[in-house]
């Protein structure tokens, strides 16, 4: 029984975190033969038969083939994850201390896995994008749940079972273990249901920014062999009309047309303030600390345009609002910002 990591143990955690990282990152196509292999094991471990098995160029057509499938086939993505995960966890705790270590296992690699690559690329674009696209599965069940399992999904899960039973030399139900080991890594989405198995290739592209944020620039972040791409601006989910550019030829213009408050960020800082000041003839009119009231005489309107600019001060980004043209103090537009609240009440500046 293992009361305590030794340091080797603790820098093996890394060693750990780094393989699923890869695996998590992979682009490489599948190789359809092992993967059929690895799904027929996932299933025989699960004491399920062996289903057929479709393979799709990217996860959009996955979906799209559920969505057009018998839905009243039961989908085995909970058999798949939770309950072995569940299972995996009932059998490293037989294995410490009250199950302490695993605890701090747990805490530690899901902190330097989850905190890079999860919360950005799993919630931001593939749960979400996938939930949204199985959406009309969701409503004619009159339930929300997810059939699917995708490998950003489990490798929390996995990078710490695998340093466990492998690092630390736990003994799992082998059986199991390997066959789940060989499914995660062999596979990429999977939309698993009794009699078939839907499995979908890696990514072609798969791009980053220094932050382990999505982000492309000029060209799509995600993109499958079929062409289904997605576009990413350091995170932020971009459409095609804009993310298909590079920043350089991004339009002034778009910055008083988009109505979504986060992609007009985005749009002035690819732009640059600089450049969309002096592409729209913007004038100054008054400024209060890090606020200025710009007035822009354009064709776009029917009437002047006033944008309050406000600097974050502590990241930097500059954003724009635009304001009612009867405004005139940068104090007096940001109070009609913070409906009706004057600067003075303002406890704290954002």
């Amino acid at each position: 029984m293992i009361e305590t990591l030794t340091p080797e143990q603790e820098d093996l955690m890394l060693v750990y975190a780094e393989k699923w990282k890869k695996i998590m990152y992979s682009t490489e196509p599948l190789d359809c033969e092992r993967a059929t292999e690895a799904v027929k094991e996932a299933y025989r471990a699960i004491n399920e038969k062996k289903p057929e098995i479709i393979f799709c160029r990217s996860p959009y057509k996955g979906a799209n083939l559920v969505i057009d499938g018998d839905q009243s086939i039961n989908h085995l993505s909970e058999k798949l994850g939770v309950n072995l995960c569940r299972l995996f966890k009932k059998q490293l705790k037989n294995h410490t201390v009250e199950g302490l270590i695993f605890k701090q296992i747990s805490y530690t690699l899901f902190c330097q896995l989850y905190s890079q690559v999860r919360s950005n690329i799993s919630y931001d674009f593939f749960t979400k994008k996938l939930t949204e696209i199985l959406a009309p599965v969701n409503s004619s069940l009159g339930e929300e749940y997810h059939s699917y399992i995708h490998p950003i999904a489990m490798a929390g899960y996995w990078t710490i079972f695998d340093f466990c039973f492998s690092g630390l030399k736990c003994n799992p139900n082998h059986i199991n273990w390997q066959a789940l080991l060989f499914f995660t890594t062999q596979c990429g989405w999977i939309f698993p249901y009794e009699k078939v198995c839907i499995v979908c290739d890696r990514p072609r592209i798969l791009s980053f920014d220094s932050q382990h944020r999505l982000h492309a620039e000029g060209g799509p972040a995600i993109q499958f062999s079929d062409g289904y791409s997605i576009y990413s601006y350091h995170g932020v989910t971009l459409p095609e009309k804009y993310g298909k550019l590079h920043p350089h030829e991004w339009q002034s213009q778009w910055v008083l047309e988009e109505e979504n408050a986060e992609i007009r960020r985005v749009l002035i800082q690819g732009i640059g303030y600089d450049r969309i000041a002096r592409e729209l003839a913007a004038v100054e009119l008054d400024t209060w600390q890090e606020y200025t009231l710009l007035k822009i005489d354009t064709k776009v309107d029917v009437e002047p345009i006033y944008l309050l600019k406000m600097t974050c001060p502590s990241t930097g980004f500059i954003h724009a609002l635009r304001v009612p043209p009867d405004i005139n103090s940068a104090r007096e537009a940001i109070k009609w910002v913070n409906w009706g609240v004057d600067y003075e009440n303002f406890s704290v500046q954002t």
